[in-house]
Parts: structure tokens; sequence; C-alpha cells
């Protein structure tokens, strides 16, 4: 299921781009997925309360299926307003999709926990695996139209997901007595120390990676054809024949699928080093390497550098996100469940949003090339880390009693 958010990522902005009059907002179909998966955080939460997992994950990838169709339509009838309504739509599955990691931490005890999180979040190896590829040759599969093929090839992945999660097995949440406690306000939790920083933490992670992630593909393709980034000669053998945009588009899903793999890879132990190490040395770990792909991306343009650059984002991604995820489902109690991921969700994707929107309008609006608009993006992760690591580190000095 996971394999459509890089196939989506690839292509996205270079299919809004290929629409859009203005390349300002060449991310925006990617900036609706957020938005409709922001929307959806509290309505899908609030169902899995109700009604369970299952339904709300049945209704994410139904969702995911008919948005991926709407946008293949759109994009066949050049119509960026369809387009991005099918956006919108498909969002719901990436809303339901978060909560993949807190139905891993439901039944788990809790030692456990943070273990039965990274191990969710590592089947996304093989999405890191089967997603840009599967993007690469489906873009042209169908017609003359590019990337229609890709939008088909998501709808079938959701569909397949319908019929998956007819075998899930997660009991439904209790009834509440009536005299049981409601738990916290959302003012309440959101006023918990532990619980505001977390949040802090997975918005920061999440939507730095989506910022730099969303603009990796018009960055390469940009920077290839204009002629500021060479080939390796051990990547020639590997894209097929074509014009340079086509070239430099293959290769952007091979950039899209390294950094997706250090996405999920690290998965297979971080629940183990949150275990030994304690969750905020992983966040600072997290955070840290974040900068690090920062930094990297600063040094230049060429295609190892967008390589290593993307790397450590998954890897800072991976490690910030999961720790913040491993935090929050430590600090609140059973009967708060619902309203705290929901809430937790929204907060996280409005980030991410305004990320993949702005990303758009710092990659092509930031100077006369696409390496002006490349050092734009990360120079803007800077203030985003220092909040981050500022509540981190506020955190780590209060007083042990509150």
């Amino acid at each position: 299921m996971g394999a459509q958010m890089p196939m989506i990522f690839t292509i996205g902005g270079l299919a809004g781009q290929s629409l859009a009059g203005n390349p300002c907002f060449a991310t925006l179909p990617i900036s609706m997925i957020v938005l409709g998966s922001m929307l959806s955080a509290t309505p899908v939460s609030a169902v899995m309360q109700k009604y369970g997992r299952k339904v709300g994950f049945f209704m994410g990838a139904f969702a995911g299926a008919l948005g991926a169709l709407i946008a293949a339509y759109g994009l066949q009838t050049g119509s960026f307003a369809i387009l991005l309504v099918g956006s919108l739509i498909t969002g719901m599955y990436m809303s339901a999709q978060g909560f993949y990691r807190f139905a891993a931490a439901d039944t788990a005890s809790d030692a456990y926990r943070p273990k039965a999180i990274s191990y969710v979040m590592a089947g996304g190896l093989l999405a890191a695996i089967i997603g840009p590829q599967l993007g690469n040759y489906s873009s042209f599969a169908l017609g003359a139209v590019p990337f229609v093929g890709t939008y088909v090839a998501v709808a079938a992945l959701n569909l397949i997901g319908c019929w998956m999660f007819l075998f899930l097995d997660i009991p439904r949440p209790p009834v509440p007595d009536a005299d049981a406690p409601h738990g916290r306000t959302r003012m309440e939790l959101l006023k918990t120390p532990r619980i505001a920083v977390a949040i802090i933490s997975a918005m920061v992670s999440y939507a730095l990676m989506n910022l730099v992630m969303t603009s990796t593909p018009l960055a390469v393709v940009g920077c290839g054809v204009g002629g500021a980034t060479e080939v390796p000669a051990y990547l020639s053998n590997l894209i097929p024949a074509g014009t340079a945009r086509e070239q430099f588009q293959f290769i952007a899903g091979y950039v899209v699928t390294a950094h997706v793999l250090a996405m999920y890879i690290p998965s297979f132990f971080t629940g183990h080093l949150i275990v030994r190490f304690g969750v905020e040395k992983i966040i600072a770990a997290g955070l840290v390497i974040l900068a690090g792909a920062g930094i990297v991306g600063l040094s230049g343009v060429q295609l190892e550098q967008f390589f290593v650059a993307l790397i450590l984002l998954g890897v800072g991604w991976n490690f910030g996100f999961i720790g913040a995820t491993s935090m929050l489902a430590s600090a609140h109690e059973p009967h708060e469940r619902g309203r705290l991921q929901g809430m937790n969700d929204l907060l996280v994707f409005g980030g991410v949003t305004f990320a993949s929107l702005a990303s758009g309008g710092l990659m092509n609006c930031s100077g006369g090339a696409p390496q002006d608009g490349w050092v734009a993006v990360n120079l803007a992760m800077v203030p985003f880390l220092a909040l981050a690591g500022a509540a981190l580190i506020w955190l780590v000095l209060r007083p042990s009693e509150d």
C-alpha cells in the first residue's frame, strides 16, 4: 500500500508542472494530497475509535483509488483543476496510512510498543523498491499523455488494499460506560509537555522531509536539463533511451528509491535503539541527521549529492518521526487515543501541507535557475530544525517531577 506515496511524490510535481499555468504551483497536486490528509485525519480517527481500524483503513484505500482515477482523468483531459480534486480525495488514503503505526501499538505491551511501531514502519521497505520503479515504468504506459498510467497503477494498489484489509484482526475499542472517564480535553493534552514536544518533533521531521523530497524530482530534472547536473558513468547503463527530460525523470526515480529505502531500513532497529538509549536521544539524532541532509544539499547539484542528501533525509525522518510517535504513544490513556491521534495527525499534516505548498514556490520561484531554488529549499530547513531542537532541550531540562 505504501508504494503509492513514492510513486505520486516522484511524478506529482512533474505532472503539476505540465498542466499548471504558473510554475510556482507545480507541487500543488502534492499539496492537495497532504491537505486532504490533514482534513480527514480527525474524522478517520473518530471512525476508527467507534467502528475499528478495519473500517477506517478500508475507507482510506477506497478514497485513494477513487482519487487516483479522478486525477488520471484530469491528466487525460488536460485539466489542472480535476487533477487537484483527485489529489485532494487521495489524501484520505495518506491519512489512513498514518494510523498504521498506531494500530501496531494498540495491542502491544509497553515494552514492545516502540518495536511494534518500528516493525510496521519497516514495511515501507517494499514500498521503496516497488513504488518509484513502478512509477517510472507506468508513466508512459497508457498512451501519449505522461503520468496517466501511474495514477491508474495507484488506483490498482488501493483496490488490492481494500481486499487485504478484510483479513485485518484488531479488536474494536470497547464502548465506554456512561460513568467512564472522558480523559483530558484537546487543549489539556496540548499543554502536556511530553505531548507538545512529540507533536512538534513529528511536525518538523515530516514537514522537512516532505519539503525536500517534493522538490527533489523538480531539482534533478531541472538541473539535468539545464546542464548543471551530469550523469555519472555508473548510471548511464541504467537509463533508457529518450529525451534529456525523460532520462533525468528516470534518474529522479532512483533518487527517490534511495530516499524511501533510507526512510524505512532503519525501522528494523529504531525501536531497539529507542528502548536502549531513550526516545529523546533518538529524536535528537534524527534532527541532527536532517541538518546534515540540508548541508549536503547546499554543497552542490551533482547526482551524488542528491543521493546522499536524500538518504540522510530519509534516515533523519525515520529517527525523528518514529521517536516522536513512540513518545506520543506513551503519553496518553487508551480512552484518549482517538482524540489525541486525530489531533496529532491534523497538526502534523497541517505542517506537511504548508511545506509542500512552499516547496514549489521555493523551487521554481526563488531564482533564475533550478539550482537557486534547490538552495532556497535547503536553507528553509534551518528555523524549523532550531524550533524542534529547542523544544526537545526544554523537555529534557525540565524538572523530572513535572
